[in-house]
């Protein structure tokens, strides 16, 4: 067996990327953490996970083969987390959402890494459709 400790995301400005992800989930970053760092976290509501942000010299190219699949909390539904995202920042890059309110949306963060918002667990439950 292993232990997933991070998941890790490549980028140009680790602190800028990080407290973009910070903002967004509403999770703290690193306590150390400061501009310029090659390195910053993002704390993730588990015991030893975290996102991991890296600083490397090339420009991303291409779709990511890893993403993260996000989804409103606090009430919020997907139409809702997709709009504050995009206030936060963020940019669409494809809509799969379905007449019959299944489906996600594509965003790309600040560095144009892709991540999926889909519906919150409560809109799950109201329409029992697979994604």
């Amino acid at each position: 067996m292993i232990e997933i400790h991070a998941v890790t995301i490549d980028c140009a400005d680790p602190f800028e990327l990080a407290t973009w992800w910070s903002n967004a989930t509403g999770l703290p970053m690193g306590a150390d953490d400061k501009p310029g760092d090659d390195e910053v976290i993002v704390q993730l509501p588990y015991d030893n996970l975290f996102l991991l942000f890296i600083r490397v010299p090339d420009a991303k190219s291409g779709k990511n083969r890893v993403h993260l699949d996000v989804n409103g909390t606090e009430g919020r539904t997907r139409d809702q987390e997709v709009e504050r995202l995009l206030e936060l920042g963020a940019t669409l890059h494809e809509d799969h959402r379905n007449p019959d309110g299944t489906g996600w949306v594509t965003l790309k963060d600040p560095e144009g890494n892709e991540f999926c918002v889909c519906r919150s667990q409560a809109e799950r439950q109201n329409t029992p459709l697979p994604e």
